[in-house]
């Protein structure tokens, strides 16, 4: 069906004032000060926005989408993420991860959920791997992962300066990541590894030298969670100028922050300092465990992740009255030019047709995925196959 919004006020991620916007074949088919209107013989839906905030809809590249978790023992295992819990997140591409756990579980498993979203309505992709070496992979191996297997876009979460990590060494994280990049290149694929950052003393001193031992280009390593303590922020603030994308994780609103930066705080101390803003990204780590460790590796705590801490920080911006034009590309174009879809994270002619309907404080009003409403007035009109059953 054709739709015709009206009376947005659209943040493409650039401020573009009051516009109308026509959707045809899951595309932005025009964009104008005030489209005419259609006639009457041909379907179509048109939509007054009032003024709305019309945004690209969330690219989320870290979500634990059959679940996390598992580090003290089955029963902490996170469930998979339903579609709404997705959707009502602003969330229209999600991007699959493993993370600790890549022995009960697959990326078998993970490809097969990262299908069943995109049946359900939204652009889902995935990683091969998890937090370990050897890779566990689908194919045999990341390159043929990659190459083959058409959700899989890289290499991800593989752990650094972490104690649940494999103690990766040097020639080991340069074999993955060029396996990674030359898999992306023969696919034309995003190629990247995505790289859990733990708490540990080394923090990016691998990540460093392997850009200095190497022709590997510094997009191919995506260190995440580089928010998790000031130490790592600082140490990430001075690794922005070698050319890598950075991506800070968006914690639950009630986690206690201890050493780390809230997701809102840190996007805007990167922006106040002046350090490129086209190469940061905010993801959700939706599903997974946020386990506590004492001095002695035990867990004393846990939280899971969800992917409604974007629109959070979001609106948390948007209160300390940061402009909405220098923080929404965290969220959404910086992303999708990492993962090398240019038609993704913005609003233009001939872009996706994934958007969401924000209120000016930044509350979720509407998503569109792929030309299709998941979301209206706040709620969410598509659900998964097995999601009223469940609750």
């Amino acid at each position: 069906m054709l739709r015709l919004l009206r009376n947005a006020q659209i943040y493409a991620p650039d401020p573009l004032g009051r516009r109308d916007l026509l959707i045809a074949d899951r595309r932005i088919a025009a964009i104008a000060p005030s489209l005419p209107r259609l006639p009457a013989e041909i379907p179509h839906e048109e939509l007054d926005l009032g003024g709305l905030l019309l945004t690209p809809g969330l690219i989320d590249a870290h979500v634990h989408l059959i679940g996390g978790g598992g580090e003290a023992g089955p029963a902490t295992r996170v469930p998979p993420l339903h579609l709404s819990e997705l959707s009502t997140a602003g969330v229209t591409t999600v991007v699959g991860i493993l993370g600790t756990d890549g022995t009960t579980r697959s990326v078998g498993d993970l490809v097969a959920r990262t299908l069943g979203l995109r049946e359900e309505g939204l652009d889902a992709h995935c990683y091969t791997g998890s937090y370990q070496l050897p890779l566990v992979t689908l194919t045999g191996s990341a390159r043929g992962d990659i190459v083959y297997v058409d959700p899989i876009i890289g290499v991800g979460e593989l752990a650094l300066s972490d104690h649940r990590s494999s103690q990766v060494t040097l020639d080991e994280l340069l074999r993955v990541a060029s396996d990674a990049h030359v898999a992306g290149m023969i696919s034309g694929k995003a190629g990247i590894v995505h790289l859990h950052m733990g708490d540990g003393p080394r923090g990016l001193e691998l990540v460093r030298r392997a850009l200095e031992h190497s022709e590997i280009p510094p997009r191919v390593f995506h260190p995440t969670h580089i928010n998790r303590n000031r130490r790592l922020f600082a140490e990430a603030q001075e690794f922005a100028a070698r050319g890598s994308y950075l991506d800070v994780s968006a914690f639950p609103e009630d986690d206690d922050p201890g050493d780390s930066l809230m997701a809102a705080e840190a996007i805007a101390r990167w922006l106040h300092a002046g350090l490129p803003g086209d190469r940061l990204t905010c993801s959700s780590d939706g599903g997974g465990c946020m386990p506590k460790f004492d001095g002695h590796g035990h867990i004393c705590g846990m939280d899971v992740g969800t992917p409604a801490t974007l629109l959070q920080t979001i609106a948390a911006l948007l209160a300390d009255e940061l402009p909405l034009e220098r923080f929404l590309p965290a969220f959404t174009r910086n992303v999708a030019d990492l993962l090398r879809w240019p038609h993704k994270g913005r609003i233009e002619v001939g872009a996706a047709a994934d958007l969401l309907a924000l209120t000016p404080d930044g509350r979720l009003s509407a998503v569109l995925a792929r030309g299709t409403w998941l979301v209206r007035d706040g709620r969410p009109v598509v659900f998964g196959r097995f999601e009223r059953s469940s609750a």
